[in-house]
């Protein structure tokens, strides 16, 4: 199903058809998230808008109108970002929407205990996809450099920690930030 984080409608259609073809839910993983470098003074409503609506907004109510679906002993998985823990000019926006991802994994971890529903946080690196395409080499050179393992991430290393924290083998881990970053937002 095609659909926007940021309209509820269609998260609405999202966890119909769920419920509809398999009822319940064991495993979230909201993994949206959307970024653009704009300096603060320089930064307009529409941006704030956009980026908050889709990484905030849209997680929260991805979560909350699962729950009903969701079976106790679950996994919620969150997206953030080391730019929580990392300064980057112009990224202030971005920086702060994944802050209160990793707010709300602090948040649900309390609140759902009781369900024994576990929540946590993958915060991803410089993970080669698409938005380095444009980049030049330079640049990628100078991130590289950055990095205390020298060299970017995978999308499957960020799918492996998923996979983890998703599964039993994660039992007695929730509320954390788990770091997938080569040790950048370590030293």
């Amino acid at each position: 199903m095609r659909g926007d984080i940021a309209k509820l409608p269609d998260l609405d259609r999202l966890y119909e058809i769920v419920r509809t073809e398999k009822g319940r839910l064991d495993i979230v993983f909201a993994n949206a998230g959307l970024g653009e470098f704009v300096a603060t003074d320089a930064m307009t409503e529409a941006h704030f808008d956009k980026t908050f609506d889709v990484n905030v907004k849209g997680t929260l109510f991805t979560v909350q109108k699962a729950l009903p679906l969701f079976n106790d002993g679950g996994s919620i998985i969150l997206t953030g970002s080391i730019a929580t823990v990392k300064g980057i000019p112009a990224f202030g926006v971005y920086s702060a929407s994944k802050a209160a991802i990793r707010s709300f994994v602090r948040t649900w971890t309390l609140e759902l205990k009781d369900r024994k529903i576990r929540a946590n946080v993958i915060s991803p690196g410089t993970i080669d996809t698409p938005i380095l395409a444009p980049l030049p080499k330079e640049a990628i050179a100078q991130i590289v450099a950055s990095i205390p393992m020298g060299r970017i991430g995978s999308a499957d290393e960020i799918a492996k920690a998923a996979v983890f924290l998703a599964s039993d083998d994660s039992s007695f881990v929730t509320g954390i930030e788990l770091f997938v970053d080569g040790g950048t937002a370590q030293v």
